[in-house]
């Protein structure tokens, strides 16, 4: 019997599939813990994951916010200049393909 490689990867997939399951189980389990840790209030989570990766924290001075708020400005430009180029090319492409 000839064997073109479908059930490997059907293997695969179930494999992937299982990791994946278990993956959006546990994730599912420690984020209702959260909840239940803080009364379930998503308010309340949210602040302490902005507080927890650094993304909301008190500025002492106005110098401090400014330099914040201007350095996520140079991060939003930069990646707008990174992926500004790939989309014209993308779409001068559909149009040498059309015309």
């Amino acid at each position: 019997m000839e064997n073109n490689g479908n059930e490997e990867m059907g293997a695969f997939f179930g494999i992937i599939s299982g990791l994946a399951g278990a993956f959006g189980v546990w994730a599912l389990v420690a984020f209702i813990s959260g909840l239940s840790a803080v009364d379930f209030s998503v308010v309340e989570i949210a602040r302490q994951y902005l507080v927890a990766t650094g993304n909301l924290h008190e500025y002492e001075t106005m110098v401090d916010f400014y330099t914040h708020i201007k350095g996520v400005e140079y991060l939003i430009a930069g990646a707008f200049f990174l992926t500004f180029p790939m989309f014209f090319k993308y779409l001068d492409g559909k149009e040498k393909v059309r015309g």
